[in-house]
């Protein structure tokens, strides 16, 4: 047997306000937090990308650490490795340049 909450739960009425409620706090934070949250993403992102630059450099021909310490490393970057040759080798315009600075 359902209780009474739960039935009420599932009532058109319920689910409309499950759903305004939901929209009200998307809009919330768009508003407020939304492009602080992108921010520190793309630059978790770049700090990601100049670790593994540091690290895994000789791939592309910039040996920075001895093959040693890459060794010991890679259990830790293999899963960021194609994702950062991804980036490496994506072409590049003007307009992803002046992004890239704001």
């Amino acid at each position: 047997m359902k209780t009474f909450l739960a039935a009420m739960r599932e009532t058109p009425l319920a689910r409309r306000a499950s759903k305004l409620l939901q929209a009200a706090r998307d809009v919330l934070y768009g508003a407020t937090v939304y492009e602080m949250v992108r921010d520190l993403r793309k630059e978790k992102a770049q700090r990601e990308h100049l670790f593994i630059l540091m690290v895994f450099g000789d791939l592309i021909g910039i040996p920075i650490l001895p093959p040693y310490y890459t060794l010991r490393l890679l259990p830790y970057a293999i899963e960021g490795l194609p994702g950062w040759k991804r980036a490496l080798l994506r072409e590049r315009d003007i307009t992803d340049l002046c992004d890239m600075e704001a």
